[in-house]
């Protein structure tokens, strides 16, 4: 990572275990990291204070990972453009497809190793080699 203010991540994931996980990946990385349990948690924790990245699960309780990709990518709003790596256990063709369509720049299916986790947040952050 670029020395100076750290970039934010914003993990929304519904299980604290994971979120934890990536927690500790990210912030050993440099990352800047909060935390939000579904989609809709995460729609005001954005209007809140913008991030750099956003590492989202798909299925959650209130709002699943694609309608919240969905929501915000049609917002008139810069937060609308925020980089989304998409991390679930669907592992389909279909189900790529729609991380797609909903907004997603990278889909990862898990577990997700947390060295690939951070190689892909420099990806996504503009931070990578």
């Amino acid at each position: 990572m670029t020395e100076g203010k750290p970039k934010r991540v914003l993990v929304v994931d519904d299980a604290a275990l994971v979120r934890l996980y990536y927690r500790d990946a990210l912030e050993r990385a440099g990352y800047a990291v909060d935390e939000a349990m579904n989609g809709l948690e995460a729609l005001e924790k954005l209007l809140v204070a913008p991030v750099d990245l956003l590492v989202v699960d798909v299925n959650m309780p209130q709002m699943d990972g694609f309608t919240f990709l969905r929501v915000l990518r049609r917002q008139d709003l810069p937060v609308a453009s925020i980089p989304a790596l998409v991390t679930t256990t669907e592992a389909g063709p279909q189900d790529r497809a729609a991380a797609r369509e909903a907004g997603a720049n990278f889909y990862l299916v898990k577990p997700v190793p947390q060295d690939v986790l951070t190689v892909y947040a420099g990806l996504l952050c503009g931070d990578a080699p």
